[in-house]
């Protein structure tokens, strides 16, 4: 049985890590197996990584998580919501929210597809903590990659301006105009960021930190990589947990109902925290100590669980 204690534990975790470039499902798997005890027979190592009650309570998590950003972004998504409406009137995507809201349905393209065919695959064939572990380390590697990209990328960070007014875009609505960079972007480039999402359907490899490395790789600076990084993130958790509702019908989660609201609220606040503190973080500051985190957990977990 999920205990309140266990619940708000693994909310706290899932939700900081969601966010951090430090993989959620990967220390959902080893933090169970470095406890051990209650906590291993929680998670319960089946085929798919867990018991059908402990699926269904991180299924909640996610939905929790996709919510906390909606909320912590939702001037920016009214915006794009109703600027992808004017599009499909006129025809043109001529103003920040407008571009933003194609690139991101652009985006999103690759891990709608992609996850649906391969999610549960991957998780069965992956699902051992070794494997996490390995892909841990590489997403540790992948981070150190996204700081080389984005020092190769400095001396052109200047043709945003320039990039933008080529494309006669109108900077309006959005409510601070350093967005105005995101919407530079192109589709080429929303395609690429979108496939860099998809490697963290293998348990280790986070989806922030591999959208963020995409964001750099194609010239953004780290803050709005970051934060394409969490927008990108929103409609694809919660499309993901959206499609996992009727695993939250069953008797197993029925009978945790209290322990997983509390998860799941602790998990939205930790979320809360989480995307505040990095959108203040990445204004200033590089991937390196997620990188250094990443390698020297996911190495030590090979040892350990090999």
């Amino acid at each position: 049985m999920l205990t309140y204690f266990e619940a708000a534990v693994i909310g706290a975790v899932q939700g900081v890590t969601e966010l951090f470039p430090i993989s959620s499902l990967g220390h959902s798997v080893l933090i169970a197996d470095w406890l051990g005890g209650d906590w291993k027979a929680l998670t319960g190592h089946c085929e798919t990584c867990g018991g059908a009650a402990y699926l269904a309570f991180v299924v909640v998590l996610h939905v929790a998580t996709a919510l906390a950003l909606l909320c912590y972004y939702w001037r920016d998504w009214l915006a794009m919501v109703s600027g992808f409406a004017a599009t499909l009137r006129t025809g043109r995507a001529e103003t920040v929210p407008q571009r933003l809201a194609w690139l991101i349905v652009i985006a999103t393209v690759p891990v709608a597809v992609l996850g649906t065919l391969l999610d549960h695959s991957l998780h069965v064939l992956f699902g051992a903590p070794v494997y996490a572990g390995i892909f841990l380390t590489l997403n540790g590697v992948v981070l150190v990659v996204g700081e080389g990209l984005r020092r190769r990328n400095e001396p052109t960070l200047a043709e945003y301006g320039r990039r933008f007014a080529r494309r006669q875009t109108r900077a309006a609505a959005l409510p601070r105009q350093r967005d105005r960079p995101l919407a530079a972007l192109g589709a080429r480039d929303a395609v690429v960021i979108g496939l860099t999402q998809t490697g963290a359907l293998l348990t280790g490899f986070s989806r922030a930190g591999l959208t963020m490395v995409g964001g750099l790789w194609r010239g953004l600076e780290r803050e709005h990589a970051a934060k394409f990084a969490f927008l990108l993130a929103t409609p694809a958790i919660l499309g993901a947990g959206l499609l996992e509702l009727p695993e939250l019908t069953g008797p197993e989660i029925v009978a945790v109902r209290g322990p997983v609201l509390v998860g799941a609220l602790v998990s939205g606040a930790s979320s809360a925290l989480a995307v505040r503190f990095l959108e203040k973080y990445f204004r200033t500051r590089t991937l390196l100590p997620f990188a250094v985190y990443c390698v020297v957990a996911g190495v030590l977990s090979v040892i350990r669980f090999r």
